[in-house]
């Protein structure tokens, strides 16, 4: 078999011509700029006719991870995480001493009232 130059080598089934320019329609877009916390611009495209309220505000930076939002010279700051809680944690915040130590009483009182009937 001789080693001659095929026309399709390297070229795509359905491909069209070599250096097609035209792929088809293109809708007007409209670039839209993101800041993060660390100055990192990020650029996302929206459709044009795409009404302002429905472009956000805030996306997530995908080099940082951080929030970034569309005025440069204040991005958005992250969320302070808040440490975990334990289940007592939130009862204490709900409950003031007072009501903690009648509520401690009244199951006190139970107890001690069903180890009189055992």
């Amino acid at each position: 078999m001789a080693s001659g130059g095929s026309a399709i080598r390297g070229s795509r089934v359905g491909a069209g011509p070599m250096g097609e320019q035209d792929r088809g329609f293109h809708a007007e877009r409209v670039a839209v700029s993101y800041w993060d916390a660390m100055g990192n611009e990020t650029v996302r495209y929206f459709a044009a006719d795409l009404p302002e309220d429905e472009i956000p505000e805030v996306i997530d930076s995908p080099s940082t991870g951080l929030p970034a939002g569309r005025d440069k010279d204040n991005p958005p700051q992250v969320a302070k995480n808040e440490p975990y809680k334990t289940h007592l944690a939130y009862v204490k915040e709900r409950r003031t001493p007072e009501e903690a130590a009648e509520l401690l009483e009244e199951a006190l009182q139970k107890l001690r009232s069903a180890e009189g009937r055992g």
